[in-house]
């Protein structure tokens, strides 16, 4: 009895060890997992989320102003339905990223816009100061072709800039945001080559 007693207690010793073991691998593993496989995608942010916000929030405000112009200058139709379509959606984009950095403790950049100062150097596809200025004393077909041109280039560092954040961002909005902004500017970028004749 006494033999079969201390069997027994070796033999439950030794599960309790392998389930201990076996636990401490699968929390060890578990960690790894989140950071190596994009675990964080759900919760935090990172540098690049910030970096995507603060450029793209100024880069956003640009195109509001570049659209705010045509309902005076433009002479087509399809331009300044597209300028509206562009600023009914970047608007709130702009509020949505201002919310996250100041969530996240950041400082949302100064509006700039209008002020006469040159952000072309901040982010990609960028108008520089001399571009607004031209583009403000154009108008009819001028400012309509000068616009689109414009507008094209613009979208384009848009959707570069999209394209590094939902690559390399952790904050899940932010790089579902990224994907919304390369599908509408890539389908825009695509219209207004159509109204230039490049299409």
């Amino acid at each position: 009895m006494t033999a079969q007693r201390g069997f027994a207690r070796r033999t439950v010793a030794l599960a309790v060890t392998a389930s201990v073991a076996a636990l401490t691998l699968a929390a060890c593993g578990g960690n790894g997992d989140s950071k190596g496989s994009g675990g964080t995608k759900t919760g935090g942010h990172n540098a690049v989320d910030v970096s995507f916000s603060k450029e793209m929030i100024q880069h956003h405000r640009q195109a509001v102003e570049m659209a705010s112009l045509a309902a005076d200058h433009a002479s087509s139709a399809q331009v300044k339905s597209l300028a509206t379509k562009i600023k009914g959606a970047q608007d709130p984009e702009i509020k949505t990223m201002s919310g996250w950095l100041t969530s996240w403790g950041e400082k949302v950049p100064q509006d700039m816009t209008g002020m006469g100062h040159d952000m072309s150097s901040s982010a990609s596809g960028m108008m520089t100061e001399a571009d607004m200025g031209k583009l403000e004393k154009a108008s009819g077909a001028m400012f309509d072709t000068m616009f689109l041109n414009m507008m094209v280039e613009h979208h384009q560092g848009a959707v570069a800039m999209a394209k590094t954040e939902k690559a390399d961002g952790s904050y899940r909005p932010a790089t579902e945001l990224a994907a919304d902004v390369i599908t509408a500017q890539s389908a825009e970028i695509t219209q207004m080559n159509k109204m230039l004749g490049k299409g």
